[in-house]
C-alpha cells in the first residue's frame, strides 16, 4: 500500500516516499520517515513490513558509514546498491528474509546522478526513473509522458508533483503526504513535502453559475 518514486536527471536525482504507516485497515501515522541517508550523497527509500524496513535500512546505513570510517572514503552509489543487494540476497536464502523494496539514489563525482531499483527478491537494475507500490502503476505512466533527462530542478519537481497528484486522484488508499529529497553534487537536500494542501494551492476555483469547476493554474 506504500509508494516510492525516484527520477534521475542530468545533474540531480529526486526521490520521494509516502509518509503513511498502516496496520491492517488502520492508519497509524502520517509523518513516517522512509528516506534514509546512507552517506553525504546517497539516500535510500524503503517500503515493506514495518519492522523489516527500519531494521534493514539502519543496518545498511550503519555499515556504509563503517566502511567510510575504516577506509577513509565513501562508497559510490553503485557500490552501495551492490552491497545492499548482496545482503538482501543472503537474507533471502536464510530463515529471516527481509521483505522490503528499495530505491537507492546518489550522485557519483565521476558518472553523475544514479538511481537503482531493488525489490524484495534481491533484483537490482539502474534506471532513469522507477517506483514501488500501487501508486507506481499510475506514476510510471506520468514519468514516461513527461520525463526528460535535461529538465531543470523546478520542472523535475513538477513532474514529481504530477505523479503524486495522480496517486491522490486514482488510488483508493489514502497517501496524503510525500517526503522529497534531491541529491546532487552538493549532497542531499530536503525539498518541500508534497501534500494534499500543497497541491491544492496550485489549483484555483473558477465559478460558473452555482457550481465551481477547478482548473489548474500555470
Amino acid at each position: 500500500m506504500e509508494c516510492l518514486i525516484g527520477i534521475a536527471f542530468n545533474d540531480y536525482v529526486l526521490i520521494a516516499a509516502d509518509m503513511s504507516n498502516f496496520q491492517s485497515v488502520l492508519v497509524m501515522k502520517s509523518d513516517e520517515k522512509k528516506l534514509y541517508k546512507l552517506s553525504n550523497k546517497i539516500a535510500m527509500a524503503v517500503s515493506g513490513e514495518s519492522g523489516d524496513t527500519t531494521q534493514f535500512a539502519e543496518y545498511i546505513a550503519k555499515n556504509v558509514q563503517l566502511y567510510k570510517m575504516r577506509n577513509g572514503y565513501e562508497l559510490s552509489p553503485h557500490a552501495a546498491a551492490t552491497f545492499t543487494r548482496r545482503n538482501m540476497a543472503e537474507y533471502l536464502r536464510s530463515r529471516t528474509p527481509y521483505m522490503v523494496n528499495l530505491l537507492i539514489a546518489g550522485y557519483d563525482d565521476q558518472t553523475g546522478p544514479e538511481l537503482y531499483f531493488l525489490d524484495y527478491l534481491a533484483s537490482m537494475v539502474k534506471v532513469p526513473y522507477a517506483s514501488h507500490g500501487y501508486g507506481g502503476f499510475f506514476s510510471r505512466s506520468i514519468m514516461d509522458r513527461y520525463y526528460r533527462k535535461d529538465l531543470p530542478y523546478e520542472e523535475g519537481y513538477k513532474v514529481l508533483q504530477r505523479c503524486v497528484q495522480d496517486v491522490h486522484k486514482r488510488l483508493i488508499i489514502n497517501l496524503p503526504n510525500f517526503q522529497v529529497q534531491k541529491i546532487d553534487k552538493e549532497g542531499i537536500t530536503e525539498c518541500p513535502a508534497i501534500t494534499v494542501q500543497s497541491l491544492q494551492s496550485h489549483v484555483a476555483p473558477k465559478q460558473e453559475g452555482n457550481t465551481f469547476n477547478y482548473i489548474e493554474c500555470d
